[in-house]
């Protein structure tokens, strides 16, 4: 169950805070605890992070990471999975990814659980579109399909099995299908 509570803190005061399981987020003066994530948000969280990664990070273009925390413009909150491109990885003086996250990530994925509010979850992509994200998904698993917000463009639904899910440029030519996507949810799929 998501619950939230009127602010009576700071954003500053809100980072020194210890995490919280479930995590919080701040979003527009208010804490909200995500859901805990269930069956089907695991999976597609897994799988759709490595998928990502065999691709982007193996060729230096992006790092997509699961649950990160990322603060910016008044809020604070964990994209369920979050990629940055290569050259705006946060590092630190060892020359490793840093612990911080102060920006918007560059492809934000949403994935919805059964309890969780939609408006809630596209007002965070919508925030991360404003503060320079270059494209936002909502993955919707009851409905098998994904809204695409693709920055200062009209967003797009995709529903068809057959229909190639568009991702951002720094990918290269990395394809998935709504079929494909979806048919991580049966274990052993390829």
């Amino acid at each position: 169950m998501v619950q939230s509570a009127r602010k009576t803190l700071t954003l500053d005061e809100f980072l020194q805070r210890s995490e919280t399981e479930p995590a919080t987020e701040f979003i527009d003066g208010e804490l909200i605890q995500k859901p805990m994530p269930q069956g089907k948000h695991s999976k597609l969280q897994g799988r759709l992070t490595a998928a990502i990664n065999a691709v982007a990070e193996s060729q230096s273009r992006a790092l997509a990471l699961p649950e990160l925390r990322c603060t910016f413009g008044d809020r604070s909150i964990i994209p369920d999975i979050a990629v940055f491109t290569w050259n705006r990885l946060p590092l630190d003086a060892d020359g490793e990814v840093a612990n911080t996250f102060t920006a918007a990530p560059d492809w934000a994925i949403e994935i919805l659980s059964p309890e969780q509010n939609q408006t809630k979850v596209t007002s965070n992509i919508l925030h991360c579109l404003k503060f320079g994200c270059q494209m936002g998904w909502l993955i919707d698993p009851a409905m098998k399909a994904v809204f695409v917000y693709p920055a200062q463009q009209q967003p797009e639904i995709f529903q068809l099995a057959q229909q190639q899910l568009p991702t951002p440029e720094f990918v290269g030519d990395w394809q998935l299908s709504v079929n494909e996507l979806f048919a991580w949810l049966r274990p052993g799929s390829p």
